[in-house]
């Protein structure tokens, strides 16, 4: 019988062997600017709706929450309707427990088994995780020096690959690079003209942008999706609630996969609490859209290149030694992130005292180094 004493000693998929679990690490300091946090705890008045909302979810636990969070993506869809200029009904309205959630249900339905998917890298490491846990062929696509996407490279990508799905970040994760709507009209356009191809517009942190948001293109466009979070300008990471904006249709087909009574009435419940409170919490985005500029303008003070962040995160080098950087930093009680993007970190924007802990710690570790 064979030993088995690490997963490589395992029958995994190919497409999943030599591949790390997604996730930063978790060090108990002072100052934690690693995971793109909202570093804001949520007002008392939200925590006691909360509590409200949840006692009475709670009456009915015995029974199965509502399957297809009518009130909860009306709700949704009344936010992005109100956010964005833009209207948008609840039958075009879909959500699961986090935007991972929301893109691996779209990849079971779109991606699988002789099927491929195309990013732009640096991108969201999770657009590849899920692509390859679907059995999606992840195809790695170029950006320029600046981490923008060329666009002649990327229509010439789409052309030669046929990709079943096209990933577009914008901001991008971990770059925080905005994507301008004519560029995303033009992906759009030339994906369609070599096959039917499924063009998911991850916004999960659109809230922050000085862009507004690329929600409108779904007009006309039937095979693009919008997906959104609450973790990040609604302050809810520990809830897990993402959701997406499409054509009916495409949420009609996303329920063909999902499981039954994914989200939980406790998930619904807090997560209607939190749309109650909705002006409160983007007036604490306000202050880190102030903060993450602020970031910027204090980076490049120092000599260092930032890229431009639509974000709540900034990213900042070039390092030699980006380890070593890292490790300074983390020393004086400061956690960022290392990404793997060649000679740069990235920053989570913080509470202006974070912040200020930050900018010291790199000061210090860049005199050292």
């Amino acid at each position: 019988m064979t030993d088995i004493t690490n997963i490589d000693d395992l029958p995994i998929r190919d497409e999943l062997k030599g591949k790390s679990p997604y996730g930063a690490p978790q060090l108990h300091v002072p100052v934690l600017l690693n995971t793109n946090e909202n570093p804001y705890s949520l007002p008392d008045d939200l925590v006691a709706r909360i509590a409200e909302r949840v006692a009475e979810a709670a009456r009915n636990l015995n029974r199965y929450p509502d399957r297809d969070a009518v009130e909860l993506r009306t709700r949704l869809a009344a936010y992005l309707t109100g956010s964005t200029g833009h209207a948008v009904t609840k039958e075009q309205v879909w959500a699961a427990n986090g935007s991972n959630e929301i893109i691996q249900q779209l990849m079971q339905t779109f991606g699988g088994s002789g099927r491929t998917a195309l990013g732009f890298s640096p991108t969201y490491q999770m657009h590849d995780l899920i692509s390859r846990g679907t059995g999606t062929r992840w195809i790695e696509g170029p950006r320029n020096e600046d981490f923008t996407i060329d666009e002649d490279a990327a229509v010439a990508a789409l052309v030669a690959e046929r990709p079943d799905v096209l990933f577009l970040c914008s901001p991008n994760n971990p770059t925080g690079t905005a994507l301008a709507r004519g560029a995303v009209e033009r992906l759009y356009d030339a994906a369609q003209s070599v096959k039917p191809t499924l063009v998911i517009v991850d916004e999960a942190y659109v809230e922050f942008s000085h862009q507004p948001s690329l929600l409108s293109l779904l007009d006309g466009r039937p095979l693009m999706v919008v997906t959104r979070t609450m973790s990040k300008a609604f302050g809810a990471a520990g809830l897990r609630l993402g959701y997406f904006a499409a054509t009916p249709a495409v949420v009609d087909a996303v329920q063909l996969v999902r499981l039954p009574y994914h989200l939980s009435a406790v998930t619904q419940a807090t997560a209607l609490a939190a749309l109650d409170f909705t002006d409160v919490l983007l007036g604490y985005v306000e202050k880190l859209k102030s903060e993450r500029d602020r970031i910027v303008t204090e980076l490049r003070t120092m000599g260092l290149e930032v890229t431009d962040s639509d974000a709540n995160f900034v990213q900042f080098g070039r390092f030699q030694n980006t380890r070593a950087v890292w490790q300074a930093i983390l020393d004086q009680g400061v956690l960022v992130r290392d990404n793997g993007v060649p000679g740069r970190l990235r920053v989570t924007a913080g509470t202006p005292a974070e912040n200020d802990a930050f900018l010291d710690a790199v000061r210090t570790a860049i005199k050292e180094l």
